[in-house]
């Protein structure tokens, strides 16, 4: 029998960078396990360029990459979502909306790179470090025993994930 692709959503304010980010990784880390969406509070209404950049340097296809609402994803026709991962303090200490199938929450949390200054050069090492962050914790989430773990066991470790500090 073939396992169904769970649905996970990265969320931050702006769905920008972090969350961005965060669906490229988990799109190639967990293919075929899961299908990755990211969205924002209040979108900024396009990517970072600086995420962008990363990305496409990493070797990844960037058509994906837009800034969207989170309203996408609670309204009718929306997937049903099995995790949804808040990546920055803003999203999570916001009041979300409500999520079609009563997804398993963590928090996260990764500096904001967008938030940079500097030099370009400084910019764009702040957007590798939230890569490697961002790309470390969905190592650890996919090697998760998914289909074996009680859910109350798996919250726990999710936000345990969120905590590595790498």
């Amino acid at each position: 029998m073939t396992e169904v692709p769970k649905h996970v959503l990265f969320l931050c304010t702006g769905n920008s960078a972090r969350s961005i980010l965060a669906e490229a990784i988990l799109n190639r880390e967990g293919q075929g396990r899961f299908f990755a969406h990211s969205a924002g509070s209040r979108p900024t209404g396009k990517p970072n360029p600086f995420a962008i950049s990363l990305l496409q340097r990493e070797g990844y296809d960037t058509a994906f990459a837009r800034s969207k609402s989170w309203d996408e994803f609670a309204g009718p026709g929306a997937p049903k979502l099995d995790f949804v991962f808040t990546v920055c303090d803003n999203a999570a200490a916001e009041e979300c909306p409500y999520w079609p199938g009563q997804p398993v929450s963590a928090h996260w949390g990764v500096p904001d790179p967008a938030a940079a200054e500097g030099t370009d050069a400084e910019k764009a090492l702040a957007f590798a470090e939230a890569y490697r962050m961002l790309r470390n914790r969905i190592l650890a989430f996919c090697a998760l025993p998914h289909g074996t773990i009680e859910a109350m066991a798996l919250k726990e470790r999710l936000q345990d994930i969120g905590r590595m500090t790498d």
